[in-house]
């Protein structure tokens, strides 16, 4: 069982092994083919370093020999040159020196089989003799040390003592072979064969048995004690790490893993969390000088999570953990993540280098820190101060290593989530069952007043730090100076909403209110100050959006925690005035979204309460009721805004604010004609027909409206505005009047006014209204437009007339299911022909020619129900006069035709 668990590892650990090779075969054959082509051109070679893939295997004059190995030499020095610059280049390099190639000189160009002689391509058999091989070998000793030792165990041959000298020596051996090999004249492995590079893996099989050996002392025998393995283990380990200096970052992962496993491996019956730690510290300081000698980012960031995963497992799992150690290897982290792997050397310009991705790690798991000294009672019982410190310090580190942005968002997403999760009775995470807040599983702190100081100085850090390092990067580092600006405007706003909503009186708290005024006037004077340090100035770039946003927001919250709903929705609707009249001055383009922002705000106050103020305080009285001003003021406000934007920056948002002025305007009035058609009060039952039909004469009235601004300020937002609410209007009509309010099929009372009744309002007046439309449109929008207005106009006098001659035979209610009469039937077609007749007439008048094909199609439904269904249900001298006045209309109507072509052909 043991031998097929080795087995499968070293298997496994053979297919990791050879991917990665094959990946660095393919960056040397491109290498390789960049190069002959740069010999056949002819052009002067430029030394070039090594990949860094290649120079995480082989020493440093290993990597400047294979550089100079690459540039094909000089006529009469092929032999000698290449020998005398890796000389040279050795005695000027050491194992801990920097390691820069020196360019090659010129050279003439090289024959093609000339070069394809120096740079062969490599092949299977160079693989399986080069590489594999070494690989292969490197696990089969190290797997053949820990089966010897196993082997004198089974047969008894030697005592457990000798056993475990025997295999220490031969881990010594394996390392000191390994340096003689690398030491007597071992410099570059075989071209194109460089990740097998034999010193390197000679030495990690050396350190693998080693550390068995010292587990086996301790775990299996009992030879040592704890702190003794666990010095030796930790010693082997960062000497691993430190001989990879020399042989590559591939070893310094080896001892790294050993170093991080080693406190699992060593058990002790008292634990001490400083020796621990004190451990992890001296690992983890002594693998980032390694790291920041080689620029190994890969190195750095694992050993950062290897310390983080024990700082978070310590805080989780050990009963009674110490505080004091928690903050000590927090610190140690930031100070090797700030101190040593970012450190500055040869002038090195920090913010030049963009993003440093390793710092992420360190990021995460002092935000995970922090965090659990704010919510886990262990830590925040009484005192969440450390935590606090934590996430100060992530921003100063953040604020001293530009690269290390990372900790400014974990600083800023740490602070949100702790402050998010005091808000009763909502949290990050909620568990109910045991009637519990908490943030991933954790109860949430006691919320008091140290959360509200703690709150305090963290916004004024964020605004401090943020305000100060945005405008530093504003003129060079767009993205850092605008994520500075983010978190600067986020967290304080975050710290407010969840102080007052927690400590704060919910209906209205003037204390808050001022607060929230303070960072209206901090952020918008940090905004401008960040403005004025562009390149070139006042060019409103992210960082003085995110600014100016913030700004906004905070005046938002000061006008709910400083007045009452109905005040507040129409402050928060005049307050779209200030942005659009701030451009007077400022060409920012965040001021007219900001002024969107406030629409936007406006739209979602309404829809969370239409009534303004609370249907219990809202006045039956019409029109003069909190609905006027709380729809009205907003409307007057956006179109106000829009006229200010057109006068100025004139870009998307002045069309978003006259879509908005013209959207509040037609609510205003649509909310007051439900209010007072439902008695002063707004409920959510279905409309009448007599309602319905002011929401169709607003929308056509708007549809006017709109095309009369268009015509004096052309606007695309007010043409396909006044284009939607022609067809909105239509859509009505059809669904509403002609459909499911149609009297006809719901038998609602028509009214016992004879002339101005449910009819006239429904169908006449839209019937007016779309026809005036249609014809005031004519020439100022599309055809199609004009002739859809016309035919509704004709379809609704047509259906008006229809009705009111059933009212005028059946009363007030005209229900179908009250049957017809035949004087009621012939005079359905009397009707039908006099209206086709006037529409004929009106066609021509007016050069329509919907409104001639609409009176065709009347007089033909006419022509049918005589034919069809007056034939049949007429009888006597009501038969007859139906097919007379039929017959005379169409006799006219024919007459009428002749002539209009007579006059046409003598015109023309």
């Amino acid at each position: 069982m043991f031998e097929s668990l080795i087995g499968l590892v070293a298997i496994i650990a053979l297919f990791v092994i050879i991917s990665r090779q094959q990946s660095r075969i393919g960056l040397i054959e491109r290498e390789l083919g960049a190069l002959r082509s740069l010999v056949l051109s002819g052009a002067p070679p430029q030394a070039k370093p090594v990949d860094q893939a290649a120079n995480d295997s082989m020493p440093a004059d290993a990597a400047i020999a294979a550089v100079t190995d690459f540039a094909p030499p000089s006529a009469g020095e092929a032999e000698e040159k290449p020998l005398t610059e890796v000389e040279a280049a050795e005695a000027a390099s050491g194992p801990w020196a920097t390691v820069e190639a020196a360019p090659a000189g010129p050279a003439p160009a090289q024959p093609a089989a000339a070069t394809a002689k120096a740079a062969p391509k490599p092949d299977i058999e160079t693989a399986l003799g080069t590489r594999w091989a070494v690989w292969v070998g490197g696990i089969a000793l190290a797997l053949g040390g820990l089966f010897l030792i196993r082997y004198t165990i089974e047969a008894g041959i030697f005592g457990p003592g000798v056993r475990l000298g025997m295999a220490a020596m031969l881990g010594l051996v394996l390392v000191a072979v390994g340096e003689f090999i690398r030491r007597t004249g071992f410099r570059v492995p075989v071209q194109g064969v460089a990740g097998a590079y034999i010193p390197a893996i000679l030495t990690a099989a050396g350190a693998f048995i080693l550390f068995g050996t010292v587990y086996a002392a301790h775990g299996v025998y009992g030879f040592i004690g704890p702190a003794l393995a666990f010095t030796l283990l930790g010693a082997i380990g960062v000497a691993t790490i430190a001989a990879a200096l020399v042989h590559g970052q591939a070893l310094a992962g080896v001892g790294l893993l050993g170093a991080v496993v080693t406190p699992m491996l060593v058990a002790s019956q008292a634990p001490n969390p400083w020796a621990l730690f004190g451990y992890l510290a001296i690992v983890l300081a002594a693998t980032g000088v390694i790291a920041r000698l080689r620029d190994w980012k890969l190195l750095m960031a694992a050993a950062f999570v290897g310390t983080g995963l024990w700082t978070i497992l310590y805080m989780t799992d050990a009963p009674g953990a110490n505080l004091l150690v928690i903050l000590f290897i927090n610190a140690v982290i930031l100070a090797v993540l700030a101190l040593v792997w970012l450190g500055r050397r040869g002038g090195e310009a920090g913010p030049a280098r963009g993003f440093d991705w390793p710092s992420i790690a360190p990021g995460f798991f002092v935000g995970l820190s922090a965090m659990a000294l704010f919510v886990d009672p262990a830590y925040a019982a009484g005192d969440a101060l450390p935590g606090a410190a934590l996430i100060a310090a992530l921003v100063a580190v953040a604020l001293y290593r530009p690269l290390a942005l990372a900790l400014l968002h974990a600083a800023g997403l740490a602070t949100v989530l702790v402050y998010l999760g005091i808000i009763p009775p909502t949290s990050v995470a909620s568990d109910f069952s045991g009637a519990a807040l908490g943030v991933d599983g954790l109860p949430a702190a006691v919320a008091d007043t140290l959360m509200l100081r703690i709150g305090i100085f963290l916004g004024l850090v964020f605004i401090a730090a943020g305000f100060w390092a945005a405008r530093k990067f504003a003129e060079s580092a767009h993205i850092r100076a605008g994520s500075w600006a983010a978190w600067s405007v986020v967290a304080p706003l975050v710290i407010l909403l969840a102080l007052w909503l927690t400590f704060g009186n919910l209906d209205r708290d003037l204390v808050y209110a001022a607060v929230a005024a303070l960072l209206v006037t901090a952020f918008a004077a940090g905004g401008e100050w960040i403005a004025r340090g562009e390149q070139p100035p006042l060019q409103g770039g992210a960082a003085v959006s995110f600014a100016l946003g913030g700004a906004a927001v905070a005046a938002l919250l000061m006008l709910y925690m400083a007045f009452g709903s109905g005040w507040t929705t129409m402050l928060l609707g005049a307050a779209a005035i200030v942005p659009a009249l701030a451009t007077r001055w400022r060409a920012y383009p965040v001021l007219g979204w900001i002024s969107v922002a406030a629409v936007v705000a406006v739209i979602g106050r309404i829809a969370f309460d239409p009534t303004i103020v609370g249907a219990e305080f809202l006045s039956r009285t019409p029109v003069f009721n909190w609905l006027l001003p709380g729809y009205g003021v907003p409307a007057l406000a956006f179109g106000f805004a829009a006229w200010q934007l057109a006068h100025t920056t004139n870009g998307r948002p002045r069309l978003a604010m006259e879509a908005g002025a013209a959207l509040f305007a037609v609510l205003t009035v649509a909310i007051l004609v439900r209010h007072a058609m439902h008695g002063g009060v707004i409920d959510t039952g279905a409309a009448t027909l007599a309602e319905q039909a002011i929401y169709t004469l607003i929308a056509i009235g708007a549809g006017a409206i709109l095309v009369a601004i268009d015509m004096r300020s052309p606007s695309s937002v007010l043409r396909y505005g006044s284009l939607a609410a022609g067809v909105v209007s239509v859509a009505f009509i059809v669904i509403q009047h002609f459909g499911a309010l149609n009297p006809l099929l719901t038998d609602e009372s028509t009214g016992r006014i004879p002339v101005f009744n449910l009819l006239f309002l429904a169908y006449l007046l839209p019937a007016l209204a779309a026809g005036g439309l249609a014809l005031y449109a004519r020439d100022k929008r599309p055809k199609w437009y004009a002739a859809m207005l016309a035919l509704m106009a004709a379809l609704l006098a047509f259906v008006y007339a229809t009705l009111s001659v059933r009212r005028l035979f059946k009363g007030e209610f005209i229900g179908l299911w009250s049957g017809l009469g035949q004087l009621e039937t012939y005079t359905y077609s009397a009707l039908w022909l006099i209206i086709g007749v006037a529409l004929l007439t009106a066609g021509v008048w007016l050069k329509s020619q919907v409104l001639r094909v609409a009176s065709a199609a009347l007089i033909s439904v006419a022509v049918l129900k005589v034919f069809l269904f007056d034939m049949s249900e007429l009888e006597g001298v009501l038969r007859a006069l139906s097919f007379i006045g039929l017959g005379a209309v169409l006799i006219g109507i024919g007459l009428f035709y002749q002539r209009l072509l007579t006059r046409a052909a003598r015109g023309t």
